[in-house]
């Protein structure tokens, strides 16, 4: 298919059944829940899915393998100072605790806000996290190494600045604590304070050094930057970018099902004295658990969708700098590596006692349209569970599958800018499935992932 005939939104649809799983959990440690057509479902968040997306797709690339492989990708922490400083460390042999103190006042001086320097824990971490190219702390660091004349003595003016700063803050301090029974006093004291904070500027830093630091910063080639977008208020000329992919919340097509699992844990070293006891009392000491406790695991089938916008997915690549061909080129590669994160990335949480990053979805349904097309309303009702013999609908896994195929089919004959619809199974029982319904002749089922996007 030319590309003149694609369509801007490429609509990805998902059908998956989890068992005894905790993929996100809310400040209580409990299931994140919504409420949908009445009842409580079981919910897996946007957020928890994008970052699984994200992640899968970055290993991936800097693993050399995928469609994205050898591409620029980004990394989203606060770290950006102790990454610089490190690479000064290393790189450019700078002594350590110089190099942090620099890389911190140069990205701080730059517009970043960092953590209370009193608490060494969060001293060098910025407040928000910045999703920045994997190269910037190299990039800053390799320019600071190169105007490292000028950029300690504008650190050494800076860092005096500062301590000014600090000294007129406790005398401002102290000067309230003194006016806080006199008007008059108080009103001194704040003409005062204003003269103090006007007597103590920081030197602004050079240009050429700012400037580096924001391009460093700026999204440039990084894909998934240009994918999912980023968005950094704390440097207003520092570019923000509107993601080309839109991601639902899953949630359950029935409701909730959610168990309260209790679980033991044994102390090792407690089991060997038991053992080797040489006395009933010994041995009734060491008796019982090491510890107890309670989780709370949830099973069901969800309904996942996301959108690609093919259109703003160019213009970001193209804003970070490449050409025309270019742009295009990572856009169709990026495309490709989007659509298999979908696909077969998961939230990590309790992987090791869950074994969840093992499931594959039962069905995956793609297609093209002119705008996003979100098939909640499909579930709205929830699945009855119950024996289709009794008036229910069976197993909640194939009774989505029918709905959600279904529904497309309906809407599909009334929307005519939807084509190239395929769908994909790793389920057998839906692959016998799909050769019972009734399907529109413009969707394809597929066998791999790579084929669901054209």
């Amino acid at each position: 298919m030319t590309e003149a005939l694609r369509s801007q939104f490429l609509s990805l649809h998902l059908i998956e059944t989890l068992a005894a799983v905790l993929p996100v959990r809310d400040e209580n440690a409990q299931p994140k829940t919504l409420v949908f057509g009445g009842v409580e479902r079981h919910m897996i968040t946007s957020q928890a899915r994008r970052r699984a997306e994200r992640v899968h797709a970055r290993n991936r690339a800097n693993a050399g393998r995928g469609a994205l492989k050898g591409r620029s990708m980004g990394v989203r922490t606060r770290e950006w100072a102790l990454l610089a400083g490190r690479e000064l460390e290393s790189a450019h042999g700078w002594e350590k605790e110089k190099a942090l103190i620099t890389a911190r006042a140069v990205m701080e001086a730059s517009g970043l806000k960092f953590g209370d320097p009193k608490k060494k824990t969060v001293a060098n971490l910025t407040k928000v996290l910045v999703f920045a190219p994997s190269d910037a702390a190299s990039r800053i660091a390799d320019h600071i190494a190169g105007q490292a004349a000028e950029v300690e003595e504008w650190r050494e003016a800076y860092l005096e600045a500062q301590a000014r700063a600090e000294a007129a803050k406790k005398t401002r301090r102290a000067a309230r604590k003194k006016a806080a029974a006199s008007l008059e006093t108080e009103e001194a004291e704040e003409t005062s304070t204003a003269e103090a904070a006007a007597s103590v500027s920081l030197p602004p830093l050079p240009k050429a050094t700012r400037d580096a630091v924001l391009l460093a910063l700026a999204p440039r080639d990084a894909v998934d930057i240009a994918l999912y977008g980023r968005f950094l208020a704390e440097i207003p000329d520092s570019p923000n970018v509107d993601g080309a992919v839109q991601t639902g919340h899953a949630f359950t097509v029935h409701e909730a099902e959610q168990i309260e699992d209790f679980y033991a844990a044994a102390d090792d070293a407690k089991l060997d004295r038991k053992r080797n006891a040489l006395s009933f009392l010994d041995a009734a000491d060491d008796a019982g658990a090491g510890m107890t406790g309670y989780q709370s695991l949830i099973s069901g089938t969800f309904y996942r969708h996301a959108v690609l916008d093919r259109t703003q997915l160019r213009t970001n690549l193209r804003a970070a700098g490449m050409d025309e061909q270019e742009a295009e080129t990572a856009a169709s590669e990026a495309e490709k590596e989007f659509v298999n994160a979908f696909v077969e990335a998961f939230p990590e949480a309790k992987k090791n006692s869950t074994a969840s990053t093992g499931s594959l979805p039962a069905l995956v349904l793609a297609f093209e349209g002119e705008r996003p097309y979100n098939y909640a309303s499909a579930f709205q009702r929830p699945v009855d569970e119950g024996p289709v013999s009794a008036g229910g609908e069976g197993p909640a896994g194939p009774a989505a599958v029918r709905r959600l195929l279904r529904h497309h089919t309906f809407v599909s004959r009334r929307r005519e800018d939807l084509r190239t619809a395929r769908v994909l199974t790793y389920d057998p029982e839906i692959d016998t499935l799909l050769g019972e319904l009734e399907l529109p002749d413009s969707l394809t089922v597929v066998e791999r992932a790579e084929d669901l996007t054209p």
